[in-house]
Formats: C-alpha cells, structure tokens, sequence
C-alpha cells in the first residue's frame, strides 16, 4: 500500500505539459500566417471568389424577388385578360360585341375595359415617312377607364376624356413614343394615323401587365369607328376581378364572354408571366451557385496545397516546439486552425465582395437591396468547414513528425 502511495505522489510531481487556450491557439495559428502574407492573400483568394459568387448569386435573387413582390402588390395579381381564340377548324375567332358587358355582370368582377385593334391603320410621325416605315405600331379604340384597370399611369400630358374622344387625338405607348421620336408633348405636337393627322395629348408610362399597349397609340371607339373603319368586335377586354376569385372567375370568364362557343376564347393571367421569368431567373441562377461551388471547392484545394507548403517549410519550427514540451495535438491545432483562419479571411472578403456586387446591381435596375443573413451566416460556415477539410491532413502530417527528425531537418 505505501509502495502505492509512494508512485502516486511521484506521478504528481511530474510536470504536466500546460493545456493552450482557445485564444492561445488562434494566437498561435496566426502567426504563421502573419509570415507569409502574399502567399495567405493568394491562397484566399480562391475562398473569396466563389464565396463572393454564391452570396452575390443569392443577394441579386432575393433582391429581384423582392422586386417581383413590390411589382405585383404594386399592379395586382387579380388582371385577367379575354382575348379570340381560334375556331374550331383553325381559324381566327372573334369575341362579341357584348363580351364586355356579360363579363361586366359577373359578381366576381370589378372592372372591366376593353380595345379593339384596328386591323390595316400605320401610324407616321408625317406624310413625308415612306410607307413601310410605320414602326409596327398598332392602332386601338379604347375606353376611357383603361388606366384604371390595368394600373397603368400617363407619363406625359393626359389621358382620353369624354371631351377628347369623340375628336382625333391619340395617347401612345412608351415605345410607340420613342420609335415616333415624340419626346415632348406640345400643341403642335401630330402624328398620322390611317391619312388623318391626330393631335398627341398623352405618353404612358410602360404597361407591364398589358405589354402590347407600349407600342400602340390609343385613340377613342368613337373615333376608331368614324375615322379609322373599326367594326366594334373588342380584341382584348381586360378585367379586375375579387383577388379572392381569381381563380374561380377564369372559369367562368369564357363561357361569359361567348356562351355559344366558350372555346373560342382565351382567358390568362398577365402576372404569370411575371412570375414565369422569375422561375426562369431562378434556374440561371441555380447554375451561377454551382459555378460558385467550384470556385469554392478549387479554393479549398489552394489552401490545402498553401498547408502542405508551409509544413514542409516549417518543420525545424515543428521539431522545436516537439523539443520544448509541445503536443502532438498542440500541433494538430496550430496547424488546423491556420487552415481555418485562412479560409475564414477568404470568407469574410467574399461575403463582403458578394454584399457589395449585390448592391451595386440592385442600385442600377432600381432593385431593393436584399442580402439575407442566412448567406453570409452559411458563407461563413461553408469556409471554416473547407477551412478544417483541407487543413485537416497537413495538421496530421505535421502532428505525425518527430522532434529529432524535424529539428535535423530545419
């Protein structure tokens, strides 16, 4: 028993080698670094990329859908436009003169306004433009409270009044003003629709869920049927409808608009549109993360090969420390969170690369600038992770060394 006690007491006495602090060890960690800047820049700059890639990818995404969000609430999901379809044996169809009025007495409707296009009427900015210059613009009678429901607003001058429709005057769409080279409203300011010269009191703003009106130029029914041979039939009624009936009402829109033949009519939703090429943005999108991943993994294989280097370099360094009474898991660390501070600088510089191409981007298209926490948290996270796999095995190598031999070899 007291040959027991004698060996406990001098396994007491024997010095234990001292436990290194978290702060210690990234201490220690950074300092190696701290030797080598140029090749710690280089070798983080791998990191940076494709972190600066993944956050910019997902900044720019959240932000254009914010921006979708803020359209939509904006114009509303609850427009939905009637249009002809085709006949039965393929043919053009044509929507009744009283559509507009049956769909108008649905309860789950709103408001109501329709256009009819005028088939064979160009539009000059004078008689002296040849004739196969007309831009493609194309001619519509429409009512008076079209911008009320499709939300749209006059950029220029003013909109069709009970005054003015009667007369030949005319509204255009925004690019229908731009291909005329009508930049400023005045009362000499004219344009020629079908021989007859119209007098401009009124430029629109873009019509996002009515894209076909930009390149049109508006003018009253009556004027249509007066001066320009329109026949009455509506060629597109748009319609406001309950936003909770959206979905009820497409249904009964057709058979409506056209009892008689209710497959002759087309009813859609302009906003999914909207909402299609936000998928499509989507999908390029997923394909930009996976260029970041790459970017990422190739910098993760920089930094293991920087790791590698330095211990090949370091070892005389490793043998003295062995030598002094320092741990093979002392070394272990040191070197593994050397790779792991490594790659969080590459982290922190891309996440703040990524932030700023974000901003920068949204600022031009007039986007919201969104960056969810969530990137930069997951960036970060996503570095100290290939910050620990790829320092992993120099951390083992320069752990696995003995003293002797790496102080022969310093």
């Amino acid at each position: 028993m007291n040959r027991l006690a004698a060996r406990w007491r001098r396994r007491r006495a024997l010095p234990r080698p001292a436990r290194l602090s978290p702060a210690d060890r990234l201490r220690t960690g950074g300092s190696g670094l701290r030797a080598r800047p140029t090749r710690v820049v280089l070798s983080a700059l791998g990191i940076a990329i494709g972190i600066a890639a993944m956050v910019a990818v997902v900044g720019i995404s959240v932000s254009g859908q914010a921006e979708l969000e803020a359209r939509l609430t904006r114009l509303g999901t609850n427009l939905v436009t009637v249009s002809p379809g085709s006949t039965l044996f393929g043919g053009d169809a044509t929507l009744p003169e009283e559509a507009p009025g049956r769909i108008g007495r649905m309860p789950e409707v709103e408001h109501t306004s329709q256009v009819e296009f005028v088939d064979g009427v160009n539009v000059y900015r004078s008689d002296l433009v040849p004739e196969g210059e007309s831009g493609g613009i194309g001619v519509y009678g429409a009512d008076l409270g079209l911008l009320e429901t499709i939300r749209v607003d006059v950029a220029q001058g003013t909109w069709l009044n009970p005054a003015t429709s009667d007369h030949p005057v005319v509204v255009l769409g925004s690019s229908a003003a731009a291909r005329l080279g009508v930049t400023r409203i005045t009362p000499d300011t004219l344009v020629l629709i079908g021989g007859t010269y119209f007098s401009v009191v009124g430029v629109l703003e873009p019509a996002e869920l009515a894209p076909e009106l930009d390149n049109s130029a508006l003018v009253g029914h009556g004027v249509a049927a007066d001066l320009l041979g329109a026949e009455g039939d509506p060629s597109t009624v748009y319609v406001r409808v309950a936003p909770d009936r959206v979905a009820q009402a497409r249904e009964l829109i057709g058979r409506n608009a056209n009892p008689e033949r209710p497959n002759e009519v087309e009813v859609s939703r302009p906003s999914d549109a909207l909402e299609a090429g936000q998928a499509a943005d989507q999908t390029f999108n997923g394909l930009l993360l996976g260029l970041g991943g790459v970017a990422l993994l190739v910098g993760g294989v920089g930094v293991a090969n920087t790791m590698v280097i330095s211990v090949l370099e370091r070892r005389g360094e490793i043998g003295l420390r062995r030598a002094l009474g320092a741990t093979r898991g002392a070394i272990r660390s040191q070197f593994l969170v050397e790779a792991m501070v490594l790659s969080a600088l590459g982290g922190v510089a891309g996440a703040g690369l990524g932030s700023l191409a974000t901003l920068a981007y949204a600022l031009l298209r007039g986007w919201p600038v969104v960056v969810p926490w969530w990137a930069g948290a997951g960036a970060m996270a996503a570095t100290v992770v290939i910050g620990a796999v790829a320092g992993l095995v120099p951390a083992l190598r320069a752990a696995a060394q003995h003293p002797t031999e790496s102080l022969g070899a310093g």
